[in-house]
């Protein structure tokens, strides 16, 4: 995001450029978030009800936006060189100390400090740190630094939400009813932080870098399918706990199935679709506004979709394979069944929503595989599990495979470019590196 008066660089902050890429400090950032997601998945699965779902979204949310601020910092100012990196690490300590408060942000538990206020305060310590640098950078700069008070706006409110919902006195309102004012005033924060986002224009930056803020949020997605990969894994005694049996292997590969489909209805053509329609917008707020609704607000819902599918994943495996278990050909619990096919049919919607803001095109299949996901939960709420599993296994690789089909001759043309980018790249860098190295 480049300044439209040009803010005044320095050797300590300096500025990201429109051929940067993610550095290696960015993706030590995300595995805060991968502890986090993790955490989000433990919490959630520990409380199967209506408000522990709903929590699990609210708290997803604030951490997207968290994770949000560092995308944006990295396309507009080079995270790996002058004191950005040792801002943050600072700011990642915050964010993990925030990761590690989750189990405690709605409930106060005695015996240590309170829950809800460190992940209040940690919250504001990660988001005014982000908003700080922009403010550093936009100093000099009189009308930047009128618009950079816009951005700061948000932060204060919600963070304000957040710190007040901390304080309540959970001793005299009780648990139950402090547990629902503090999502109502956090579902209030995000209201502020994402409603603002919408609404404010103007605020004197740009997407610097189309390919780094694309890569970004791709790496992100790769972050949620390697939860669902770690809830495979380490479900409740799946591996350390259960005899190799075939119910096992065949859970498993159910599992690896659906992760790969996923994988493969977002990276192999659409992504690479998105980044190039990115690059081809030269229109800065024209830039600005489809890189926020594609990538800022529609991948929440895909990387949330995950989640709740990895979610799922937990409650079914320990009973669907241990053969210790009598109720192992018992229908999947409820909250799992919709945890587990609502988040793949909600990674599935936010593809199609994608492709319609990006690429104005409809994915039918798409559309498709989630009417028939829809239509399959109550039919599968009367199967044994690993059944119930293999119905959604089957479902997102016939969907995958028929929406590549359907996408043949974009594809074709999507990866050809794609691939010419890649060769172009590679030769530049040969040539430099023969010269200087």
């Amino acid at each position: 995001m480049e300044s439209v008066g040009g803010p005044r660089w320095s050797r300590a902050i300096q500025p990201s450029a429109p051929g940067s890429r993610a550095t290696r400090l960015e993706l030590f950032y995300d595995l805060v978030f991968v502890f986090a997601f993790l955490n989000v998945t433990t919490v959630t699965a520990g409380n199967p009800t209506p408000r522990g779902l709903a929590q699990c979204l609210v708290v997803l949310a604030l951490l997207w936006w968290c994770w949000t601020g560092f995308a944006a910092l990295g396309n507009v100012v080079r995270t790996d060189q002058g004191v950005v990196p040792l801002l943050g690490f600072a700011t990642v300590g915050a964010a993990f100390l925030l990761a590690v408060a989750l189990p405690q942000a709605f409930v106060d538990r005695p015996g240590g400090l309170s829950g809800p206020l460190v992940f209040a305060v940690c919250y504001f310590l990660v988001r005014a740190s982000q908003v700080g640098i922009f403010g550093w950078v936009s100093r000099h700069d009189p009308a930047l630094r009128r618009r950079w008070l816009v951005l700061a706006v948000p932060v204060v409110v919600a963070t304000g939400l957040i710190i007040a919902a901390a304080l309540l006195p959970q001793n005299a309102l009780g648990v139950q009813v402090t547990v629902g004012v503090r999502l109502g005033l956090w579902t209030a924060a995000l209201a502020v932080e994402y409603g603002l986002g919408v609404v404010l224009r103007g605020t004197g930056w740009t997407v610097v870098s189309a390919g780094h803020w694309a890569e970004r949020h791709a790496l992100i997605v790769l972050v949620a399918l390697g939860e669902s990969i770690i809830a495979l894994g380490l479900g409740p005694g799946f591996v350390a706990g259960l005899p190799l049996t075939w119910s096992v292997v065949v859970a498993a590969i159910f599992g690896i199935a659906v992760v790969a489909g996923l994988w493969w209805t977002y990276f192999d053509t659409l992504s690479l679709a998105m980044e190039q329609t990115l690059h081809r917008t030269r229109e800065r707020d024209t830039r600005l506004t489809l890189a926020r609704d594609a990538y800022t607000y529609l991948h929440l819902p895909l990387v949330a979709g995950i989640i709740l599918f990895a979610l799922g994943l937990k409650g079914l495996l320990a009973e669907g394979t241990d053969p210790a278990l009598p109720r192992q050909r018992v229908p999947l619990p409820g909250f799992d069944l919709l945890a587990l096919y609502g988040g793949v049919a909600l990674y599935l919607a936010s593809l199609v929503a994608l492709s319609r803001r990006v690429l104005a095109r409809t994915r039918w299949p798409s559309v498709g595989a989630v009417g028939l996901l829809a239509v399959l939960i109550p039919v599968a709420a009367g199967l044994p599990e690993l059944v119930t599993f293999g119905l959604l296994a089957l479902a997102t690789v016939a969907a995958t495979v028929v929406q590549t089909v359907v996408d043949a001759p974009l594809r074709r043309h999507v990866r050809q470019v794609a691939l010419e980018e890649q060769v172009a790249s590679e030769v530049e860098q040969t040539v430099w590196r023969g010269r200087h190295l």
